[in-house]
């Protein structure tokens, strides 16, 4: 790679990534009145469907399994979204749904996860260490560090990945699910036209159904939430917001202290020196 080049991949992440922030500026006041809607499997749904998917296998951190429910009302439009692709060839995998505020938590701090974004934040500073606070405002565009902007925390978003019925390979968008690169935002100019053209086809058929992308990360999708509101310019206040949510009585509770970061600047802090050890 020229160093033309790579400054203009810095230069071009900076400005994403900024951005980024911006939005998260822009959920943080954003107004909600949260519903108290329920939780639905959507494994169970697509099954007595008989709609073709798939669930991610793999912890989300730690021994934490991924929980792949999502707000009730929301769960007959992901089937809908998975009939579609089976039409036309394709099978929705959902790699993620339902993150618990310990979910979340831990996820930032994975060390899969952390150590990707703390090498972006060294390169995009030119080889040198960042001060923590950048990190810290890098970290909460990545991996939503406060559950105000998390919107998995709200049961409201899915993150996805979509795969080919007949030879089983994926429908390639230019990088992997959880990709951290100048190839992360869904408009990427780093990628090639077919890959742009395979995120646009899939983006198309969740946004018929109301699923928002979120445009820094091309495999998140969002409905009913702040970040759909922003989206669209709706400006009534969203009706999913962060919740604890009981999974016995299928009870949910909003957050407290939504604002608060899950993991503070004196954690974040630590997470690099463990980081740094381990790079």
């Amino acid at each position: 790679m020229s160093q033309l080049d790579d400054s203009a991949r810095r230069a071009y992440w900076t400005e994403q990534l900024e951005l980024g922030y911006g939005m998260v500026e822009e959920l943080l006041t954003f107004p909600v009145e949260e519903c108290g809607e329920g939780f639905a499997s959507i494994p169970d749904a697509a099954e007595a469907a008989g709609v073709e998917m798939l669930f991610s296998e793999s912890k989300i951190a730690g021994d934490l399994d991924r929980v792949f429910f999502i707000r009730e009302s929301l769960v007959e439009d992901v089937i809908a979204i998975g009939r579609v692709m089976n039409d036309r060839g394709w099978i929705l995998k959902v790699e993620d749904g339902f993150r618990s505020r310990e979910m979340q938590r831990t996820l930032v701090r994975k060390p899969a996860v952390f150590d990707l974004v703390l090498q972006k934040c060294i390169w995009e500073n030119g080889g040198e260490m960042p001060p923590v606070e950048f990190v810290f405002r890098r970290a909460i565009v990545l991996v939503a560090n406060i559950p105000k902007i998390g919107t998995h925390m709200s049961g409201s978003a899915i993150d996805i990945s979509v795969f080919r019925r007949d030879d089983g390979s994926e429908v390639w968008r230019g990088g992997p699910y959880l990709e951290v690169s100048e190839k992360t935002p869904m408009r990427s100019p780093f990628i090639t036209e077919d890959e742009l053209q395979n995120r646009l086809s899939i983006t198309e058929i969740m946004e018929s159904k109301g699923f928002m992308h979120f445009p820094y990360e091309f495999w998140h999708f969002n409905k009913g939430d702040a970040g759909d509101h922003i989206l669209n310019k709706k400006p009534e206040p969203a009706r999913y917001g962060p919740v604890d949510w009981n999974r016995e009585t299928n009870e949910v509770q909003s957050m407290d202290n939504p604002m608060d970061p899950l993991n503070p600047l004196e954690q974040i802090e630590i997470e690099i020196a463990a980081a740094m050890k381990r790079l």
